[in-house]
C-alpha cells in the first residue's frame, strides 16, 4: 500500500481542477516526481486520496442503535446517550472499534481523517493506539483536557462550553489548531465560533448568507456532513447546509461523514448523495473529499512534489469503462469495489 518507487499510467485526475489526463505518474522515495503525458491503457484510473475532514470514531461502538430523541439528547456533551456509553466502555473496546472504523475507511480509498475525539488525554491516546501502524493520517481534534496533547481542540458549540477562552488560548499558543461545531441546531452558535477565527468549522447547516460571507472572507474552511444532518434530523431539504450560498460565496469546502453511530464514513457514499439531494457539480465534489488534507498541512492533489496519495481503479471488469464524463462516473458509480490498488505516502 505504502510504495517509495513506482511508475504507473493511466487516466489521471491532474492538479487541483482535477484534469483527466492520460499521463504517466513517476512515484520516487514517496514523492510524485514527475507526470507526463502518456498513452495510457484505457480503463486504468487514477484518483487523489480522499481525506474524510470531520469524523467521530469511538461512536462506531454504538453503531446503528436506535435514535432515542433529537439531537441534544443523543450527541451533546456532557450526557447526551453517546456519551454515557463511551464513558462505560473499556478503553481495550474502543481501541479495537476505532482500528476496525479506520481500517474499513482506508479500504474505501481515504488517506486522512480528522476526529473530534472525547474521553481526554487517554482518549487521545486511544485513538493514536487504534491508528499505530495503519497507512492512514489522522488529525485529532482532543477535547476535556485530551487538546493538551492532540493536535489541536475539538469544541462541541459554543453554547455547550463556558470557558472557551482559557481552552483555546494554550492550544494557540503551541500552535494547535481550533475546530468549533456550528449552525447543526441552528445559526444562534455560528458568529460566536466565528470571533475565534477557527481552522475549521463544522456543519454550518443553517448558516445566513451573511455569516457565509464572513466565513468565507477569513476563509475558514467548511466541513459539510450532509448525510448526518439528514440522518439526525437537522436537514431536511437542498437549502440544508446551504452549500450553493457557500460556493458562491468562495467558501473552502470540505466532506466529512461525521458520526459512525449513524452514517457509514465512506467518502464515495458521501459524494452520490451531495449529488443526487444537493445538485453539486461532480468535480466539485471530488475536489472537496480531497482537499480535506489541508487540515494536515498536506495535499493529496496530483502534482509533481507532492506526496503520492492516490487510489488506481481498474474499470475494465465493470461498465465503467463507458464513461463519456469521468468526474460523474466516480462520484455517482465508483466505489472501493474498483479499487485495485492504493498508493498512500503521507
Amino acid at each position: 500500500m505504502s510504495v517509495g518507487n513506482m511508475i504507473v499510467e493511466g487516466r489521471a485526475l491532474v492538479g487541483t481542477e482535477l484534469e483527466p489526463r492520460d499521463v504517466l505518474i513517476e512515484v520516487r522515495e514517496g514523492k510524485i516526481r514527475r507526470i507526463e503525458d502518456s498513452r495510457a491503457e484505457e480503463g486504468i484510473w487514477i484518483c487523489p486520496a480522499f481525506f474524510n475532514a470531520h469524523t467521530h470514531l469511538a461512536d462506531a461502538i454504538a453503531m446503528d442503535i436506535p435514535k432515542m430523541g433529537g439531537l441534544e439528547d443523543l450527541v451533546s456533551p456532557p450526557s447526551g446517550m453517546k456519551h454515557r456509553i463511551l464513558a462505560a466502555t473499556p478503553k481495550e473496546r474502543l481501541v479495537k472499534a476505532m482500528r476496525a472504523t479506520i481500517s474499513t475507511m482506508i479500504g474505501s480509498g481515504q488517506q486522512g481523517f480528522a476526529d473530534f475525539r472525547e474521553g481526554g488525554v487517554e482518549g487521545v491516546e486511544a485513538l493514536r493506539q487504534a491508528a499505530l501502524g495503519i497507512p492512514c493520517l489522522p488529525v485529532i481534534f482532543g477535547r476535556e483536557g485530551g487538546e493538551s496533547i492532540a493536535d489541536g481542540i475539538g469544541i462541541s458549540s459554543v453554547r455547550d462550553v463556558s470557558n472557551i477562552d482559557s481552552l483555546i488560548r494554550p492550544v494557540r499558543e503551541r500552535g494547535g489548531m481550533v475546530a468549533f461545531h456550528a449552525g447543526e441546531r441552528d445559526s444562534m452558535d455560528i458568529d460566536e465560533a466565528i470571533e475565534y477565527q477557527p481552522d475549521l468549522l463544522i456543519h454550518c447547516t443553517h448558516a445566513t448568507p451573511a455569516q457565509i460571507s464572513r466565513i468565507a472572507d477569513l476563509e475558514i474552511p467548511v466541513a459539510v456532513c450532509a448525510r448526518s444532518n439528514w440522518m439526525l434530523g437537522t436537514a431536511s431539504s437542498s437549502g440544508h447546509p446551504p452549500i450553493k450560498e457557500m460556493q458562491k460565496k468562495g467558501c473552502r469546502i470540505v466532506l466529512g461523514t461525521d458520526n459512525v453511530m449513524f452514517v457509514q464514513p465512506d467518502m464515495w457514499r458521501e459524494m452520490s448523495f451531495l449529488s443526487a439531494i444537493y445538485r453539486i457539480e461532480a468535480g466539485d465534489l471530488l475536489q472537496s473529499a480531497i482537499a480535506g488534507a489541508d487540515i494536515s498541512n498536506g495535499s493529496f492533489f496530483l502534482q509533481e512534489g507532492n506526496s503520492a496519495n492516490f487510489l488506481i481503479l481498474d474499470t475494465r471488469g465493470s461498465n465503467l469503462y463507458l464513461s463519456r464524463d469521468i468526474h460523474s462516473t466516480l462520484v455517482n458509480r465508483a466505489g472501493e469495489v474498483n479499487i485495485v490498488n492504493k498508493v498512500f505516502n503521507s
